[in-house]
């Protein structure tokens, strides 16, 4: 059976501390010019129907780096958008490759991907999870803090994929969540009620509000992301009315009573979800968190490879 990657429950807790410790190793050789290849002669597909600048160029650069060989394949470049179906797409390329990493729209396409290969799959991205995004962001709050478990993230925002994966991430580490949303816009039920159980069982806490400033209280992490994401453009001007008080602002990051960093999974609208001083300003490590997406999608490679 393929080691696949497609949620943060897909790993024990302990084996997502691992994922996260090979990754530092792998970042500090590759600070010494150091690199080994373990995927030599591996062929790596990267399916996009979503664009992307992060994950397109830190999973092409961390295939190479690894000795794979990447092919980047957008859904104009394959038979996907003129209608062939993911199975058959799926029972194609586990013959051609040995690897595929896809970025989609509906979590049922990655399911269906994964129940007709062969091969190993990671989840670049789909409307229900980000679990790259989400592992590098704890890499690099362990890099900042020195430690995981009962860390306070408040999350501001949509209850996206992002907010959705942070819920499983917090809940199997043992940290502290709170997510503040407008009513309408809270996030996936389903997703939340499994994250609170799962949480309990590893002293983490997952709390949802509609208010930021309850959110923030001793927060040791502001995180937010864009109001309207890939594919609901037409709603942008809608939310920006409705996601009014949702803004990080110097305020809120005053109001948690401790030294408090910034996260943002980019791209940024400073102005919108973000003040420009907040994400331009000595707390903010989005930078270094977009980073760390190369070396933990290199580490998470590895392991579904079970190198």
């Amino acid at each position: 059976m393929s080691r696949n990657f497609l949620t943060l429950l897909d790993r024990t807790p302990s084996e997502l501390i691992n994922l996260i410790e090979e990754a530092i190793k792998l970042k500090k050789k590759r600070s010494k010019s150091i690199f080994t290849t373990p995927l030599r002669d591996k062929s790596i597909a990267m399916i996009f129907e979503k664009s992307s600048t992060r994950t397109r160029i830190s999973f092409e650069v961390g295939i190479k780096e690894l000795g794979a060989y990447p092919l980047f394949l957008s859904s104009a470049d394959i038979q996907i958008k003129r209608g062939e179906s993911i199975s058959d797409t799926a029972k194609v390329l586990s013959r051609y490759v040995d690897m595929i990493m896809i970025r989609t729209s509906e979590h049922a396409k990655i399911i269906d991907l994964v129940e007709n290969s062969t091969i190993p799959v990671i989840n670049g991205l789909t409307d229900d999870y980000h679990p790259c995004q989400i592992l590098a962001d704890i890499m690099t709050i362990y890099e900042k803090l020195g430690k995981i478990k009962g860390v306070k993230v408040a999350f501001i925002g949509d209850g996206n994929n992002v907010a959705n994966s942070w819920m499983n991430g917090a809940a199997q580490l043992g940290m502290k969540l709170s997510i503040a949303s407008p009513k309408e816009y809270t996030v996936n039920q389903d997703i939340y009620k499994k994250a609170v159980e799962i949480a309990k069982q590893n002293d983490g806490e997952i709390l949802l509000t509609t208010d930021p400033y309850k959110a923030v209280k001793d927060a040791d992490i502001i995180y937010t992301d864009v109001w309207a994401s890939m594919g609901m453009e037409s709603e942008q001007a809608k939310r920006v009315n409705d996601f009014k008080g949702f803004i990080v602002d110097s305020k809120l990051m005053k109001s948690t009573g401790r030294e408090t960093y910034f996260m943002h999974c980019l791209p940024a609208h400073r102005g919108e979800e973000v003040t420009a001083d907040v994400i331009d300003g000595k707390n903010s490590i989005v930078f270094d968190e977009a980073e760390n997406r190369l070396h933990i999608q290199k580490a998470i490679m590895l392991d579904c490879f079970e190198v």
